[in-house]
This record gives C-alpha cells, structure tokens and sequence, in this order.
C-alpha cells in the first residue's frame, strides 16, 4: 500500500520561506502527478501546485512567482520551496500522488505552516 510523509512545516515570519517535502513508500513503480493542496481554517481546500511525471507544473494563482514545486522521480518524493510568504499563505498543506495505473488518489496527513505578520 502507497502512503505518502510530509514533513517541514512549521512557523515562520512574513517574507520567510520554508521546504516542504514529501515521501512515498510502498511503490517502485514511478506515481503519476504529485502535488500540494491547503487548506486554511474555515475554507475550502485549494490547489497550492502540482507536478506531472514528465515535469509539468501547474499552479494556484495565488502562489505563483513565489512557490515552486519539483520532484525526485527515482525517490518517488515532492518538494514545495515556498518564498516571500504571507500570512494568508497560513494552512495546513496536503501532499497527493496518483498511483499507477488507474491513478488512484492518495493523501498524506498534512503538515502545518504558519506565518506570522
């Protein structure tokens, strides 16, 4: 069974920036997209970026030019650099993957951030 660990959330001031990773185990087969979602107190989750196999990126407007997002085919693992953060960017952050090969959906447990102003 394919699960997925984040790690590298924390607290950190407004205009800092923080990594956030992601590990899969349980596959050797590579995982199709992988990406990071959040979600804030009292609101929706929300796409935060998204990577295909291949090296497409795709994100939330309101983290582009400030967040990137790559990841280690080998290892199976997906990185968030987040920089110039805000307050707003306050969530808890979910990693996902879609398993080979009917691209079954999978969650980690979520990682807090916090920015303070």
């Amino acid at each position: 069974q394919v699960q997925l660990v984040e790690s590298g959330g924390g607290l950190v001031q407004a205009g800092g920036s923080l990594r956030l990773s992601c590990a899969a185990s349980g596959s050797d087969a590579r995982l199709n997209a992988m990406g990071w979602y959040r979600q804030a107190p009292g609101k929706q989750r929300e796409l935060v970026a998204r990577i295909t196999s291949g090296g497409s990126t795709r994100y939330g407007d309101s983290v582009k030019g400030r967040f990137a997002i790559s990841r280690d085919n080998a290892k199976n693992t997906v990185t968030l650099q987040m920089n110039s953060l805000k307050p707003e960017d306050t969530a808890v952050y979910y990693c996902d993957a879609l398993v080979p090969p009917r691209d079954l959906e999978i969650w980690g447990q979520g990682t807090l951030v916090t920015v303070s102003s």
